[in-house]
């Protein structure tokens, strides 16, 4: 049996410390209902504590039907587990760092400014090549607007993808991408696939703050790894998987969110050695792709999708209403999850898939992306200029994309200007909303697509001198 940790929390005894660790191993369903748990005499010397103290402890768990003496056999579990929900954060957090509060904002606050959300202005999107191509596909006699999908998604469009990605470097046949509908589905769909309760995981500290939610979900334990302008910090990196073992790496290597910036080639073959050598799978989110001016090295490219999953979106170039993502990955980890997909939600979503394949091959996508490209760069620049003269600092420059992250002047709180911004109607995006360590208070994240009105600096300011 693996060390357990019973030190006690304060005001708990040690036998309460023994209980409470029986009760996590039930909840994250290491100790299953029907499983017997360690002998008293194998948990006594495994803790270093008494025996005493052991047959206390399962005396009260009985007692309160968590577990059930057999005689002559042992204890069991007899308590069902709970179905899988969000897990609670280490502490209580107040809504403006919680990294589900910026979500709740962005979506629920119609009408607002909002230069922390994540997504472009409606009015950037190609509404009227899209109403055309829904049009084509409802004139198209021979297109399927009935009838189930094939498990990994409309074939003509993972065609399509295996394409798009081969010009990135990232060789994947139709054969080894399912679709998804959504990249969020995707990366959820690779975590149900390999993570059990408990697994760890390194995220990029900051990192997107869905991530961290995603895998509060699946009960992983997340470990922050500092995150610098060439990628996160490779020694801390190296450190963390050796010490944590963690089970997969998620992150951004292109446009990364928050910070935007890219990661150099050096850094990829580093953090490929490191997850070799740690046997452990990356999972790379490249939603932002089509946002970028020049190429910058993918990991799956590097990697070959050996131990990289690979996962895309339309969601934010496209329309967030046509829901369809993507992963790439070795041939039988995408069997699996697509057995996984087909065990949760069945079909595919095929009239999502046909629209945007129809819109790739017809030219008006990438007619879309070439105007899109340039708008985003003046807005970068734009944007940039006015957070400055608000006495803002960039962290970095990003090559492209629409996020910038800021540093507030010094004794500034991130979660406090925001506050004091949503009460003037302007939401924010504050830095511990995607800070695995809560170590970015002095930071914001700005949508540069969406930060066109002057108003949303003049309220910027007055939530700055009100949370001063």
């Amino acid at each position: 049996m693996s060390t357990l940790s019973v030190e006690p929390e304060p005001g708990q005894t040690l036998v309460e410390a023994v209980m409470a660790e029986i009760r996590r191993r039930v909840e994250t369903r290491a100790l299953a209902p029907g499983a017997q748990v360690p002998s008293l005499r194998r948990l006594a010397e495994a803790l270093g504590v008494s025996k005493s103290t052991v047959v206390e402890a399962y005396d009260r768990l009985a007692a309160e039907g968590t577990i059930t003496a057999r005689p002559g056999s042992g204890f069991y579990v007899t308590r069902r587990t709970r179905p899988f929900s969000l897990a609670p954060l280490p502490k209580p957090a107040e809504r403006a760092i919680d990294p589900l509060w910026i979500m709740r904002q962005s979506l629920d606050q119609h009408g607002m400014d909002r230069p922390g959300c994540g997504w472009l202005p409606t009015g950037w999107l190609p509404d009227a090549a899209l109403r055309r191509a829904m049009r084509s596909l409802a004139r198209d006699a021979t297109a399927d607007l009935a009838e189930y999908d094939s498990p990994l998604g409309f074939p003509p469009l993972r065609r399509h993808l295996a394409d798009r990605l081969d010009a990135r470097g990232i060789e994947a046949g139709p054969e080894r991408i399912l679709l998804a509908d959504s990249g969020t589905q995707a990366i959820d769909l690779v975590c149900r696939f390999l993570l059990q309760p408990g697994d760890t995981v390194l995220l990029d500290d900051p990192c997107y703050f869905n991530f961290q939610a995603i895998l509060r979900a699946h009960r992983a334990t997340v470990v922050g790894v500092p995150y610098t302008p060439a990628g996160p910090d490779l020694e801390a990196f190296a450190r963390a998987a050796a010490e944590h073992r963690p089970r997969l790496y998620v992150t951004n290597a292109t446009l990364h969110n928050p910070t935007g910036t890219c990661l150099p080639a050096a850094a990829v073959h580093r953090l490929l050695k490191v997850a070799e050598a740690h046997d452990m799978v990356i999972v790379e989110d490249d939603i932002f792709a089509d946002f970028e001016t020049e190429p910058a090295p993918r990991l799956a490219a590097f990697d070959g999708l050996d131990r990289v999953i690979h996962v895309g979106s339309f969601s934010k170039t496209l329309s967030a209403a046509v829901r369809c993502g993507f992963v790439a990955a070795r041939r039988d980890w995408i069997e699996g999850i697509a057995d996984l997909k087909l065990a949760a939600v069945f079909g595919n979503g095929a009239l999502s898939a046909q629209l945007v394949h129809r819109m790739l091959v017809d030219g008006s996508y990438r007619r879309h992306l070439d105007g899109l490209r340039g708008k985003l760069a003046r807005a970068m620049g734009e944007t940039a200029r006015r957070l400055e003269r608000a006495g803002l600092t960039l962290w970095a420059e990003p090559r492209g994309g629409m996020f910038l992250w800021a540093r507030l002047p010094d004794g500034l709180d991130s979660a406090e200007v925001a506050r004091h911004a949503l009460e003037r109607d302007v939401v924010l995006a504050p830095g511990n909303v995607f800070s695995p360590s809560a170590s970015a208070a002095p930071y914001l994240r700005f949508n540069t697509a969406q930060s066109a009105a002057p108003r949303i600096f003049e309220v910027l300011k007055r939530a700055m001198d009100a949370a001063a």
